[in-house]
């Protein structure tokens, strides 16, 4: 991008639809060897990434970023590895451009099949989270799009830095660099402009905060996926077995809390309640985690705070949750179904049918039996890497991985077939 376009995202827009003609008719192998040569850069580029990182971190500190925020923030040499691995794994992924449903023939004479071709131009707006910018690029070129990247103001520095070592992989090979573009103007004012070129962007894809999820639904004449607050919860059944409902309890609650997969609310079955929850509470004090009860679980937890229905409809991204018993499985998917943000839901029990029951019934985007919420993950799930969680049911639902960044056209073949 030249200093004389950079701030005109209508200029960029145009470049990158342009840019994305060329992604469509990469083969395979070119597309792997350019990921590949993709993520050798961004490890080889790791000091750069990580001196232009801290003026992010440096600064985010000052404006008083959260601790959950400045965590999404944060490179490291352990997560640069791990932006390059998750690049690694879309390149030993299919390639889903091409590939066609089995042909089948009409009576009329012609043989119909659909072939998946690419989207056209992603723009993913987002926040924190730098490594979104190379893991959505790489996601965006394996299935032939074109992508335009507009990380938060709390990132730039990251994100031109990560964009800079992609725009030079792609000049390495001989390819339009407007593949990827990344704005590098933070002003609102761009995002409002950026959602009135339909005729330029065919999908856009903001992940980050309700308000920014909310404000681009709201102004886009462009299709959105909406990527909603994670409210995932965890049901102790009354048939759980206790040890593994704690295990998952601490996991999803505590191996990351700042994600979007992270537990937010605990439902207990009464029956188990006087069992579990002093065991939870003595797991949860280990993590220094801030428990908003409901009245009958209030005593179990030092220094709980009384939960209300803000909190059961919380997305703290913190070490912070709500604990509500429920009188019986009945209350439990009700309680779900009123306050679910159709992430992520989880029951624990060793009861076969009720495990089903509850798998038939919540219908959020990832419903798990005795496993953690953390595994509601593109890479787990066994997408490789993801580009966002969708919470909408069109066109996609759940991570989002290289298939939901296709679309399907129709191919008809005949012999000189005409219509009667």
């Amino acid at each position: 991008m030249s200093n004389d376009t950079k701030f005109d995202i209508v200029s960029l827009a145009k470049k990158a639809k342009q840019a994305s003609l060329q992604a469509a008719q990469l083969n395979s192998e070119t597309k792997n060897k350019l990921l590949t040569a993709m993520a050798n850069n961004i490890i080889a580029e790791q000091n750069t990434i990580i001196a232009e990182n801290s003026k992010d971190i440096s600064a985010g500190e000052a404006k008083g970023l959260s601790t959950a925020m400045l965590d999404r923030l944060l490179l490291t040499p352990e997560r640069i590895q791990g932006i390059s691995d998750a690049i690694i794994d879309i390149v030993n992924l299919p390639d889903p451009v091409g590939s066609r449903s089995a042909m089948t023939n009409r009576p009329t004479g012609i043989e119909v099949g659909r072939m998946r071709i690419p989207l056209g131009v992603i723009a993913m707006i987002y926040e924190a989270r730098p490594n979104v910018t190379a893991e959505a690029a790489a996601l965006c070129l394996k299935s032939g799009n074109g992508v335009i990247l507009r990380g938060g103001s709390e990132a730039l520095h990251s994100n031109l830095a990560i964009a800079t070592i992609l725009h030079d992989t792609l000049k390495e090979f001989s390819l339009q660099p407007d593949m990827v573009c990344v704005v590098p103007d933070p002003d609102r004012d761009v995002i409002a402009k950026l959602l009135t070129l339909n005729q330029d962007i065919d999908l856009v894809i903001p992940r980050g905060g309700e308000g920014l999820i909310r404000y681009v639904s709201d102004n886009s004449r462009i299709p959105v996926i909406q990527h909603f607050k994670g409210v995932c919860h965890l049901f102790v059944d009354k048939y759980a077995d206790i040890n593994k409902a704690v295990n998952i309890l601490v996991n999803g609650k505590t191996q990351r809390p700042s994600a979007c997969n992270s537990l937010e609310t605990l439902l207990v079955h009464q029956d188990i309640a006087e069992e579990f929850l002093p065991i939870a509470a003595t797991a949860l004090a280990e993590f220094s985690v801030k428990v908003h009860a409901c009245e009958q679980s209030l005593g179990k937890f030092t220094g709980a705070i009384l939960a209300t229905d803000d909190d059961y409809d919380a997305e703290y991204l913190a070490q912070e949750i709500a604990i509500k018993q429920v009188s019986d499985y009945e209350h439990a998917i009700a309680h779900i179904q009123q306050f679910s943000s159709d992430h992520t839901e989880v029951i624990v029990t060793q009861d076969y049918s009720r495990a089903n029951e509850f798998v038939r019934r919540i219908n959020s985007s990832v419903v798990m039996v005795n496993a953690s919420s953390r595994f509601s993950d593109g890479g787990e799930l066994g997408l490789g890497s993801e580009i966002g969680i969708s919470t909408s049911k069109l066109h996609a639902y759940g991570p989002m991985g290289l298939e939901a960044l296709t679309t399907e056209k129709f191919v008809v073949f005949g012999e000189g077939a005409v219509r009667k």
